[in-house]
């Protein structure tokens, strides 16, 4: 995976044409690039979202960011008063105990 500017891009390689593909993940709008050796592919990568970036600003849109770090999650309101407890036991506020959890989920699977 490449980044640039908090953007991500995945590359595949065509061997036919023998070219790097590659595209900026997380956006709703699509954004691509390619190149032939890994330095011209990295060139191309920063100028896409260059280009997109000057793009979103001349028609006065804002730019998709990916990720914010924000996400709604609808539980059960019993399930949500557990959790609650749980994360007041361990002396976390209910954020920061569920992020942990989530962190060690992760980790576990790579």
């Amino acid at each position: 995976m490449m980044t640039y500017k908090g953007y991500h891009g995945t590359v595949t390689f065509d061997e036919d044409a023998e070219t790097f593909h590659g595209e900026v993940t997380d956006l709703r709008d699509v954004v691509t690039f390619q190149g032939r050796s890994v330095d011209e592919l990295k060139a191309a990568f920063h100028e896409s979202i260059d280009d997109y970036l000057e793009f979103c600003a001349e028609r006065g849109e804002e730019p998709d960011r990916p990720y914010s770090g924000n996400f709604v999650l609808r539980i059960d309101p019993q399930l949500h008063r557990k959790l609650a407890a749980l994360s007041q036991e361990e002396g976390s506020s209910l954020n920061r105990w569920v992020e942990s959890k989530l962190a060690t989920l992760t980790n576990q699977r790579g």
